[in-house]
């Protein structure tokens, strides 16, 4: 099954055609920049613009970066907070006109890679942190889906775990790899503390930059790079939507 697979971020929104059975992008992916603010109606225009450069009519999967239930969203904290209560899969359904699911994004990029990536075949429990504008995580146990987990949210120092240890964090506040790698340490410190996982997976934009701060993280568990890269997303999603649409069946 072929399903058009979207990732929102906090500053892109990246979509391609994806094979749900390979879990591979069936051509190369566009990224379009997220519209400032993050509004519900400039989004939704812009996941119609990928849709229709894909000349796409069919399934959808949108992973966002948010708590999704039932395709309606419940936080928004990095995109504008009048998301809250907004039924995401009706509005982006109406834009594209194509069936759409919608979930969190953290938990597509988690499917992704216990599915075809790193995390395939792991059993006990699998954390994935995704790094990019904020913290996104998802939690597997022996495989299944613990959905809208929330550790990116965490109080560390008094401070929300993602205003310290994010990439926008370091870059906000110019801070050298060895600075915010303890940081992002901590914080997985913290969590590893709170969910005890046989392996963490990282992911997100900042993990082509795994180099410059592996070194400096301490954590018991294994710690890997997802396999899919920046691309995890869109499968995840493209995956969910597919699996969501045969249950339907």
């Amino acid at each position: 099954m072929q399903v058009l697979g979207i990732d929102v971020g906090g500053t892109g929104i990246k979509g391609a055609p994806v094979d749900t059975a390979a879990g591979v992008l069936l051509e190369p992916r566009l990224r379009l920049p997220t519209p400032f603010k993050a509004k519900p109606g400039a989004v939704a225009k812009t996941i119609a613009m990928i849709t229709q450069n894909f000349a796409w009519n069919g399934p959808i999967g949108v992973g966002f970066p948010g708590v999704a239930i039932g395709g309606i969203i419940h936080t928004a904290a990095n995109v504008h907070p009048s998301w809250i209560g907004t039924h995401a899969a009706q509005l982006f359904s109406e834009n594209t006109g194509c069936p759409v699911h919608v979930l969190n994004d953290a938990d597509a990029a988690g499917m992704a890679e216990m599915t075809f990536g790193t995390g395939k075949g792991v059993k006990g429990v699998v954390l994935l942190v995704t790094i990019g504008t904020g913290l996104g995580t998802v939690m597997f146990t022996d495989g299944h889906l613990v959905p809208n987990t929330e550790f990116g949210h965490i109080e560390i120092d008094g401070f929300d775990a993602e205003q310290r240890a994010s990439d926008a964090a370091r870059k906000r506040e110019k801070l050298s790899w060895k600075k915010w790698g303890k940081r992002f340490n901590k914080y997985l410190c913290t969590v590893e503390k709170l969910t005890w996982p046989e392996l963490i997976i990282l992911g997100g934009g900042l993990i082509k930059q795994k180099d410059k701060f592996f070194p400096y993280l301490t954590v018991h568990a294994n710690v890997l790079p997802a396999q899919f890269g920046n691309d995890a997303g869109i499968v995840g999603a493209a995956l969910a939507a597919r699996d969501a649409l045969q249950g339907k069946e």
